[in-house]
């Protein structure tokens, strides 16, 4: 069973925080060869610290996807400045929204574990959606990569791009605003129920958890 769950800083086990951080590291230094910090085979920043919220997405217990949420009234990747020198003036609005940071999904983790044909983007940007109105916030903003928006873009979530800057590889990053409206989560749904076989669940329950049928890996029921 593919299981989606919120779990707060202060509350993150040490085994699941070694586990998240090992595998920021592989993801973003190893594979993604980004500007980051790392230490002791890990990948941590400032931004992990009692304001930040992380999604898990997990199988028989292995972390296979994750996110970071930090509320944008609190310092965060982008209103502290972090892209400054990749963006020409950002800032985000006033209001109750939440920024995205350190989202992925592991590639090797999805193969090990025959997930491959499973809707993963999908059921993780569900759940962005569901955990952000299940605490009432507005909408989503996070800074993205090309082929990250692309990802967005085939999961049928409309995102809008604010701006559009240049990294250090002289690609395109995006400053996205993630809308978490009924339209947007009803396109997921229908993605992810290509794949499944029954939605028992309200639209917008919260946590999340889809049963992966033995017989059929490529089919997807969701656990009520």
């Amino acid at each position: 069973m593919i299981e989606l769950f919120d779990v707060d800083y202060n509350l993150l086990p040490d085994n699941r925080s070694k586990e998240l951080f090992s595998l920021r590291k592989k993801t973003f230094k190893d594979r993604l060869d980004w500007l980051v910090n790392c230490e002791n085979n890990m990948e941590f920043d400032e931004y992990d610290n009692r304001h930040a919220t992380y999604i898990f997405g997990t199988y028989q217990n292995h972390v296979i996807c994750s996110l970071r949420f930090i509320e944008t009234k609190h310092p965060n990747m982008i209103s502290d400045g972090v892209f400054n020198n990749y963006f020409n003036d950002i800032k985000l609005p006033d209001g109750n929204y939440v920024e995205a940071s350190r989202l992925f999904i592991d590639k090797a983790r999805i193969q090990a574990l025959q997930l491959h044909q499973a809707p993963i983007s999908a059921m993780l940007f569900l759940s962005m959606i569901n955990y952000a109105r299940s605490c009432g916030y507005e909408g989503i903003y996070a800074i993205i990569s090309h082929p990250m928006r692309i990802i967005f873009q085939r999961s049928g979530w409309h995102i809008s791009v604010v701006k559009t800057g240049c990294s250090e590889k002289n690609k395109n990053i995006y400053l996205i605003y993630m809308p978490i409206d009924d339209a947007n989560r009803n396109r997921l749904l229908a993605r992810i129920n290509q794949h499944a076989t029954k939605w028992d669940n309200p639209l917008d329950s919260w946590p999340l958890s889809f049963r992966i049928c033995e017989k059929r890996p490529d089919e997807l029921q969701l656990h009520t």
